[in-house]
């Protein structure tokens, strides 16, 4: 692996995103860089702005993808010379995938799309599961994610197999599991 990485997580609602990035932190010590956190911050806030994205999140509903990348550009722009960094969940729509591959050539950053693989049954599980030990209240919009998935993430799926960049993992396997196949794919040792 090239000294510098860069690495996004991709996936269905519930496929482990954030698990895996985190578990990819702790073994690389690199910084992990959320869109959902940064979203969920926002609609916390008591302002228009918070307040539209507090609605959509509700709603299942995926951000406007200039305001998605408008986060995704202030973090990558922060991130100094020589730092590896995990994205997770900038991605989502094909024109977020598009400036991934842009800013990323522009910047002469290589990186690579880990694409968690489940199916909707599990999405259904699993947002259940962590609806009830996270209070993420995202439960009642478990359709309407997977329609947006559907509608846009698979799309972005599709930019990203066509650079080459795109990594498939089955989602589906212990947490510990996928984090080893992770590792493995990222040719990442110790």
């Amino acid at each position: 692996m090239a000294d510098t990485s860069t690495i996004f997580f991709l996936g269905k609602p519930g496929c482990g995103k954030g698990t895996q990035a985190k578990k990819l932190s702790e073994r690389t010590h690199w910084t992990v860089l959320s869109a959902g956190t940064q979203f969920r911050k926002i609609a916390a806030e008591d302002s228009p702005v918070g307040r539209k994205i507090k609605s959509e999140i509700d709603a299942g509903i995926l951000a406007p993808h200039w305001f998605a990348m408008y986060l995704y550009q202030k973090a990558l722009f922060s991130v100094p010379d020589g730092q590896s960094v995990i994205f997770d969940g900038f991605n989502r729509k094909p024109e977020e995938a598009r400036l991934v591959v842009d800013s990323l050539k522009w910047l002469g950053r290589t990186f690579s799309v880990i694409n968690l693989v489940i199916s909707d049954a599990l999405v259904r599980e699993r947002v259940e599961i962590r609806s009830h030990s996270e209070k993420r209240g995202d439960e009642q919009s478990v359709e309407t994610r997977l329609e947006e998935y559907n509608t846009y993430t698979e799309k972005a799926i599709a930019i990203f197999r066509e650079e080459g960049t795109l990594i498939d993992i089955d989602g589906a396997q212990d947490p510990e599991v996928v984090a080893k196949r992770v590792a493995e794919a990222l040719s990442i040792t110790g």
